[in-house]
């Protein structure tokens, strides 16, 4: 990043102070991640009203992950060339678009719309907004950044659940709060001090780049099937989870459904925060153990058709989802030299968000032949077995070294 001199130090007359403008960055990037999350307890009126089968809802969702993705390859470090205010003040008016096609959808073509074009802002987003919380807030940056995705989530998640099971209009309602928050930060951010120096470049900056450093590259392949296994369970419950619940326990609160998701990414969050502190390798192997452990029990949950033993299981995943998250970016990022972080990231990334998105999507294939629960179990059970194949590659190169 080529940074302006210290916004900090003077800020321009008429910009907001360093502070402010970290608390908003801050806001904002729970906002996106809340938005990402909100249609999450939203999918069974959606399922009533439009005819919908797990597969098209499977297709909803990866139609946000795969543009997300395209946007973090392409525009995620646009604001490095073009500036920090303009790259988020686009990315906020087209989540307030992506809003307004949400409340007005009257089909699933509607829905992937929507859902890409959310996508798409949320990846440009959230590069910048961590961007900007980095130049505002050196000290702090990095624990705000593991934070604010999963506080977002879970608020999303929780959130629309709540208002879905017991307030009016429940497909407009949760947007329209969201819509909301977005044009407040934007005027806010609007009077941002500009934390970048432009640089030529901008067109070229958005030819996707991923490259894993040679000296990455073994530590990379040891993380990668847990990181795909972490993943992939975030994909399985912001796409299926509800449906699960309601299939397994017959619950038809959406709020129900919503809570089981949201204690997987608020487990998570307290995870990264608690844990903070632990060596790199030692967060990773505690978090490959949790993960693993906690899917056992949250199947068990599913077989026993008892929502609190779903819930327990999903409080233990969730501290290994966060615990894996944090460990493997801490395990691998220090191999790369400043000049080949963004591609080391944007290959982490790749791996994540296709995990996220594509064995959910097989996952929607499966579950009208062979049952929701069934769909479920074979899940999970993959999950555990790339957990345990990660453990066993790390175990194996540290007896080795």
């Amino acid at each position: 990043m080529s940074a302006s001199a210290d916004p900090c130090a003077s800020p321009p007359p008429g910009t907001l102070s360093c502070y402010v403008t970290t608390a908003t960055a801050v806001a904002a990037a729970i906002t996106f991640s809340a938005t990402g999350a909100a249609p999450t307890p939203l999918y069974y009126e959606y399922q009533q009203h439009f005819g919908l089968t797990p597969f098209m809802i499977t297709m909803i969702f990866a139609a946000y992950v795969l543009c997300l993705l395209l946007a973090l390859l392409t525009v995620g470090s646009l604001s490095d060339y073009i500036g920090r205010r303009p790259t988020i003040l686009a990315a906020l008016a087209l989540n307030v678009l992506a809003m307004i096609l949400f409340m007005t959808a009257g089909s699933a073509a509607a829905l992937i719309i929507a859902r890409a074009l959310q996508g798409f802002a949320t990846g440009m987003a959230i590069t910048t907004l961590a961007a900007i919380i980095l130049d505002t807030d050196k000290e702090r940056a990095p624990l705000l950044n593991s934070f604010t995705a999963f506080a977002g989530l879970s608020a999303g998640t929780l959130g629309a659940g709540a208002l879905v099971t017991f307030a009016p209009a429940p497909e407009q309602l949760v947007f329209v709060v969201l819509l909301v928050l977005s044009v407040v930060e934007a005027a806010i951010l609007w009077f941002m001090p500009e934390t970048a120096t432009t640089k030529p470049g901008a067109l070229a900056s958005l030819r996707p780049r991923v490259h894993v450093p040679r000296v990455a590259r073994a530590t990379f392949v040891a993380v990668t099937p847990v990181n795909i296994a972490s993943w992939s369970l975030g994909g399985f419950y912001f796409s299926l989870m509800p449906s699960v619940v309601r299939a397994a326990t017959g619950t038809t609160l959406p709020i129900v459904g919503g809570l089981v998701v949201a204690t997987l990414t608020l487990s998570g969050a307290v995870a990264v925060v608690a844990l903070r502190k632990l060596v790199p390798e030692k967060m990773f192997i505690l978090g490959i153990v949790t993960l693993a452990l906690g899917v056992l029990i949250t199947l068990a949950g599913v077989q026993y058709q008892n929502v609190g033993v779903m819930l327990f299981g999903t409080l233990v995943g969730g501290i290994g989802f966060g615990t894996v998250f944090s460990g493997t970016l801490r395990s691998v990022l220090p191999y790369a030299q400043p000049g080949e972080r963004a591609g080391l990231l944007s290959a982490y990334f790749v791996v994540g968000y296709l995990s996220f998105s594509l064995p959910a999507l097989a996952a929607g294939f499966l579950a009208p032949i062979v049952g929701l629960t069934r769909t479920a179990d074979f899940y999970g059970i993959g999950v555990v077995l790339l957990a345990i194949t990660s453990l066993a590659i790390t175990l194996l190169r540290g007896r080795r070294a």
